[in-house]
This record gives structure tokens, C-alpha cells and sequence, in this order.
């Protein structure tokens, strides 16, 4: 699957010589980090975040047995680990991930209909523009307005509740995963972020920009700075950190292409440069 990405249509710069750091969750970043080797680059992994359960299953557990009975019309996943939260849970209660196409079923990209497809699920809506939650919201159907279940993180936007609801949908949104900072990484893991150590950081949600600087500090100014996604930018901007590249795709293999076509050999030598002697 990686190998014919189609989000990467563009794949003509190159990476050599690039130390990237991917903060990500333990079990998360092996894609991006395939992909930035395959630009040439160097990933450096750091946990800065982890996935863990809801503290109250329960109300995931009611949503669920509402879904069976037929009270939803639209379950939304906005994202890979929503996708298997709500696998796990499902699993945990005896039921097949095909449980869930009882409703029709949207997902906010084409990495999460991917999750949702590994399981057997089709998902009946996926943006074909802005894969995000106001993507999502300017391709949903014109239809009589019914009942969506939203499950999610515990720090997700209400972006798309706020925009079905105004519409006259009835939204019941649900914590299926909980996203907390991880461990704290060694000092001298530290030392060398704010050292300069990294060449560039790839962000790939905004809660990995929030933990990374909140167990860190923020990197070098001479740091390139990707972001998956706008979202992901704009909270990235929102600390202060100049974000230099955005993927147009919020894929891994866009996000390392747009990171490879920003380091023309010019400037890329000029940042690296930077980067070890500020």
C-alpha cells in the first residue's frame, strides 16, 4: 500500500542527509518514517504521546448498543485510532467490526476509510477536497437530518458537531480514546532537540505539536517545520513555531514528498547548516 500511495503525486525532491524527528505515539510512525527514508532522510521516532481507553467505557458502550438498535442514521470516524478504538471496544463486547455498517458510515479521509476497510467496512463517505472535519462537513449529503454518532478523542474539535448541528442533525458525540502526553523523554534527548540536533520536525496531529513542546521545548528556530495538515499548521503557528511546509494531502507519503520538494539542494544545505551551528 505504501509504494502506490496516490497522495504522493509529486515526489521529486530528495531528503539526503536530513535528521527528521517524528514525535508520534510509541505504536505509530513506522508509515512516515518509511516514507522519509525512502526521500533519503534520517527518522528519529519519539514518543510524546499515548493512546489509552476511555477512564468510563460506558458511554461508548450505550452508543454502541444504540448503533445495533438502529438509532443512528451516520457513525463518523475522524480519524485512524477512533477507528480502532471502537474495534476494540467492539471486540471487547463479542461483535464483529461489521457491526457498525448497520449505519452508513463516514470517515474524515482516506486513511481512516483505509482503517475502516482493513476491518470490512466500507466507509459511504470520504471528502474528495480537504480531508478534515470541514472537508467532511461541505460534502455531507443534503438529506432530511437524522442522528450521527461521533466517536473520538477525548481533546477532539467540535468543528463538526457545531456544522451538523446547525444543519438540524442530532449529534452524540462519544470518548472512544483518550490521547495523553507519554513519558517524559531522557535529558539528553532534550539536549539535542533544543541543540539542533533535527534538521526538521514532521507533525502529524495537533495534540503531538502540544505534547512535543510541552516535554521538550521548542526546537531551534532554524527547525523546518512540516504539518500534515491546516489544522495541524494552525496549531503549530498557534505556539509560535513557523510552519514551512504543509502537506496538500494529510498523508505520511504527501507529508514526506512536500518535506522533499522544500529542500531544494540551495536551501536545504543553507537550513542545515543553520541548524547545527545556532
Amino acid at each position: 500500500m505504501r509504494s502506490a500511495d496516490p497522495g504522493v503525486r509529486d515526489a521529486s525532491g530528495r531528503l539526503d542527509g536530513w535528521r527528521v524527528l517524528v514525535p508520534r505515539a510509541a505504536h505509530q510512525g513506522q508509515e512516515l518514517s518509511w516514507w522519509l527514508r525512502r526521500f533519503g532522510a534520517v527518522p528519529w521516532r519519539i514518543p510524546v504521546i499515548a493512546i489509552e481507553p476511555p477512564a468510563d467505557a460506558a458511554p461508548l458502550d450505550r452508543a454502541i448498543a444504540g448503533l445495533r438498535r438502529g438509532d443512528y442514521g451516520w457513525t463518523v470516524f475522524t480519524s485512524v485510532n477512533a477507528v480502532r478504538a471502537v474495534h476494540r471496544r467492539l471486540s471487547a463486547c463479542g461483535l464483529p467490526a461489521q457491526a457498525l455498517s448497520v449505519a452508513r458510515v463516514a470517515a474524515v479521509g482516506d486513511r481512516t476509510a483505509a482503517a475502516l476497510a482493513r476491518l470490512g467496512v466500507r466507509a459511504d463517505l470520504v471528502p474528495s477536497g480537504e480531508q478534515s472535519a470541514e472537508g467532511l462537513l461541505e460534502c455531507w449529503p443534503a438529506e432530511p437530518p437524522g442522528r450521527v454518532l461521533l466517536p473520538r478523542s477525548d481533546l477532539a474539535r467540535d468543528t463538526l458537531v457545531h456544522g451538523l448541528e446547525r444543519r438540524g442533525w442530532r449529534c452524540d458525540p462519544v470518548v472512544a480514546y483518550r490521547t495523553v502526553a507519554a513519558a517524559p523523554p531522557s535529558a539528553g534527548v532534550v539536549a539535542a532537540i533544543a541543540g539542533g540536533a533535527c534538521d526538521a520536525v514532521a507533525f502529524t496531529s495537533s495534540s503531538t505539536v502540544r505534547h512535543l513542546l510541552e516535554l521538550t521545548g521548542p526546537p531551534p528556530p532554524a527547525t523546518v517545520i512540516a504539518a500534515i495538515g491546516r489544522q495541524t499548521a494552525e496549531t503549530a503557528a498557534g505556539y509560535g513555531l513557523e510552519v514551512h511546509v504543509t502537506a496538500p494531502v494529510p498523508s505520511a507519503g504527501e507529508l514526506a514528498a512536500a518535506l522533499a520538494r522544500y529542500a531544494a539542494p540551495s536551501r536545504g544545505a543553507h537550513l542545515r547548516l543553520l541548524s547545527r551551528t545556532s
